[in-house]
């Protein structure tokens, strides 16, 4: 839905806008034909409660839903292209897509099982530093050895 803001509605404590009076601050780019004929102006409003947002919520953990399952097909695809083609491009996006898997798979056994709010907060920072030196530890390895691609054709040759 396209809102328009009037600066009068915004700065409503005595500071005035240097250039704009009683412009519009913000137009949209693209209205639905049955707004284009309402003569009166639409305005936008700022909530801060979480149940207001009850439906965005769900819309952020389907398009997560989502993600983890691109990923899980990702990386089956990614099994045959580190055989066939063992190149640093590959090893890198098997070092973040092996990063990001391991980072979801965990913090759903964290969201399962952590309950509090400070044991929470402890578990997901050590959640994300743990993420952090695997991500690191796995991009040191492509830079400075033979890279995940050999070394796994290296651990199946022997």
């Amino acid at each position: 839905m396209a809102a328009i803001v009037r600066l009068g509605s915004v700065c409503r404590r005595g500071v005035k806008p240097l250039f704009y009076q009683s412009t519009l601050l913000a137009r949209p780019l693209v209205v639905p034909y049955n707004y284009q004929e309402q003569p009166y102006q639409l305005t936008a409003k700022i909530h801060a409660s979480q149940a207001l947002y009850a439906d965005s919520a769900s819309k952020a953990a389907s398009l997560h839903w989502t993600a983890e399952r691109v990923l899980s097909v990702l990386l089956l695809a990614m099994g045959p292209a580190a055989y066939f083609n063992p190149c640093p491009v590959v090893d890198y996006s098997l070092a973040a897509a092996l990063t990001l898997h391991g980072h979801w798979g965990i913090g759903q056994v964290l969201t399962d099982y952590v309950h509090g709010d400070t044991k929470m907060k402890i578990a997901s920072a050590g959640l994300f530093l743990l993420s952090t030196v695997t991500f690191a530890g796995l991009c040191y390895f492509n830079y400075n050895d033979v890279g995940i691609c050999k070394a796994i054709a290296l651990l199946w040759s022997k």
